[in-house]
């Protein structure tokens, strides 16, 4: 096999349980943590008590502190916040050898630039062949070894064959797509309407209003998937529709919880406060709105998401506006 060491950019949850996964694959694991705290922890107890504090890690994975340490796998796992994803890369570009694939496994556009981890990543890697890792997955559970199907997209197809046999491990299963554009989408946007969601439960509207911002927030995805480039059947597959039912259905998720304590009355300050891991939506969604405006894509929730975290308005007013714009058809 091609490749038997993973190194993993970061230690939060997701990349904690995707050292997990990389392991019960058979690989040797290097996780890197930029917190000295969760280094020590994973070396003394082998637990990452900051971020994972209920599991165990696998014999197979260790742990550094030092990019300069993962210059010698042969496969790399970017799991930074998409926000530090330019300058995690950057760090990290003297150590990566050509030719070495990164799968990026963080969701979100980056502020300012507007751009997608892929393009993040061709413009501080440009000589890593890139794949996106996306789709529902939980990270406690994915680290239990509980049960889950993801989307692995790669346009080189017999990369993204061998990435998907490499990373298939008990009880997490990869379905490999070309399309990284439509994987990267659905895995951005559900943040910001799972707040949405969130808002929603946080007021008590129903489970009828819930299923309707699922609907309507898929709706927005597509939408912006193909005004990008990429396909709708990607969107509608594991990275995109898959991810939104459960982002959108479970306090477990970042998102859906910061929604969640705005609906009932938290201001977005009160929301966030103590919170180690970030809520992804939040940071993403004032670029989510930039984007559908450069774009020209009509996209009302995400909007209302962006304009509620900027303090522009006011979980009532959002709930009005929402439930007063024009009738039209439903796939307009």
């Amino acid at each position: 096999m091609r490749f038997r060491t993973a190194g993993v950019i970061g230690a939060g949850a997701w990349g904690t349980a995707l050292a997990q996964v990389a392991a019960r694959a058979g690989l040797d694991v290097l996780l890197q943590a930029r917190e000295p705290e969760v280094v020590e922890s994973i070396r003394a107890r082998r637990i990452n008590e900051a971020f994972l504090p209920d599991v165990r890690l696998e014999d197979r994975v260790s742990v550094t502190a030092e990019l300069a340490d993962l210059a010698s796998c042969d496969l790399i796992l970017a799991v930074p916040p998409a926000q530090h994803m330019r300058s995690t890369l950057t760090a990290f570009a003297p150590h990566h050898r050509a030719g070495v694939p990164v799968v990026l496994c963080s969701k979100g556009v980056e502020r300012g630039s507007l751009k997608l981890m892929t393009d993040v990543l061709a413009e501080t890697l440009p000589q890593a062949p890139a794949a996106v890792l996306s789709g529902p997955s939980f990270a406690g559970e994915v680290a239990r070894g509980l049960p889950s199907a993801v989307t692995l997209a790669c346009a080189d197809q017999a990369l993204g064959e061998e990435l998907m046999e490499t990373l298939s491990a008990p009880g997490f299963r990869p379905y490999l797509a070309s399309d990284l554009i439509g994987a990267e989408v659905g895995g951005a946007i559900k943040n910001v309407l799972a707040i949405a969601c969130g808002m929603a439960e946080g007021r008590g509207l129903g489970r009828s209003a819930h299923a309707a911002l699922i609907t309507r927030g898929f709706a927005e995805m597509t939408r912006m998937g193909v005004a990008l480039g990429g396909r709708a059947e990607t969107v509608a597959g594991l990275c995109g529709l898959g991810d939104l039912v459960l982002t959108c259905s479970s306090p477990q998720s970042r998102n859906m919880s910061l929604g969640l304590a705005l609906g009932q009355g938290q201001t977005v300050e009160q929301a966030l406060a103590g919170k180690r891991s970030v809520a992804e939506g939040y940071e993403s969604a004032p670029a989510v709105r930039e984007l559908a405006a450069k774009m020209d894509v009509d996209m009302p929730i995400s909007l209302a998401v962006a304009a509620l975290l900027n303090g522009e308005t006011t979980v009532e007013a959002v709930i009005e506006d929402l439930l007063s714009r024009p009738l039209k058809a439903e796939r307009h």
